[in-house]
């Protein structure tokens, strides 16, 4: 965030930007709303336009908040992946992990220039657990998947699982709201798994995925917004 968005009633341009902020908010929420009751309720054709609103509104939610470019990239290139996956088809489904993965990078990035409050966190002792945690998970998860799995979607779904594991471990660094956000992430992006491999899966599995994607998206972004960024390079 950048020093004159980031001072409460500043008048500059990051101030006046800000004001536009919260409509861009709400316009986010009331379309996340219909597109999780469309799902609900089965209006395939709500979901198909609410979901490619999703992202752009709230990118440009953050980019009025003065985010980092970054966390503006990471969001919109998930909205090329929820684009992509609209289309019921192999190549859709991988140039969309695609997207998500650069979308993954650019949190990364964001994380690895270590300004929020908890850039140790990694190499701290708690951090060191929690990453020895997601691994155990990753490793579990990948193996008891694996034979169900299409021969052909096995290693890119292993090598976009490692980037996401290492972005929700790291998301931490934004603080308690990034780290339940990356969290979330996984958990959704799990689930979409389980349904390629026809797993078992909980009535409208499309509801939740959607859920805990939004919310790990807009936790992500409530997690960089709110922590001191203000000391490093404005707009990084």
């Amino acid at each position: 965030m950048t020093a004159t968005a980031a001072r409460p009633g500043s008048t500059g341009t990051g101030g006046r930007a800000e004001r536009f902020a919260r409509p861009v908010l709400l316009a986010f929420l009331l379309v996340a709303a219909a597109d999780l009751a469309g799902l609900l309720a089965g209006a395939e054709t709500v979901h198909l336009i609410a979901k490619p609103l999703l992202m752009p509104l709230l990118a440009g939610y953050a980019a009025l908040r003065g985010a980092p470019r970054l966390l503006v990239a990471a969001l919109l290139f998930g909205w090329g992946g929820d684009v992509f996956l609209l289309a019921d088809n192999d190549l859709a489904f991988l140039v969309g992990m695609g997207s998500f993965a650069v979308g993954h990078v650019c949190y990364l990035t964001l994380f690895g220039r270590g300004k929020g409050r908890n850039r140790g966190v990694g190499r701290s002792p708690s951090g060191l657990v929690t990453g020895a945690g997601y691994a155990v998970v990753l490793v579990v998860f990948l193996v008891l998947i694996w034979p169900d799995l299409p021969a052909d979607l096995r290693i890119p779904l292993t090598g976009y699982s490692l980037l996401l594991t290492a972005m929700a471990w790291r998301a931490g660094v934004f603080g308690p709201y990034a780290a339940v956000g990356g969290a979330l992430f996984l958990l959704s992006d799990a689930l979409i798994a389980t349904g390629i491999a026809e797993w078992p899966q909980a009535p409208a599995p499309d509801f939740w995925v959607m859920l805990t994607y939004i919310a790990a998206q807009a936790l992500l972004t409530l997690g960089v917004l709110t922590q001191d960024t203000t000391k490093g390079t404005p707009g990084a």
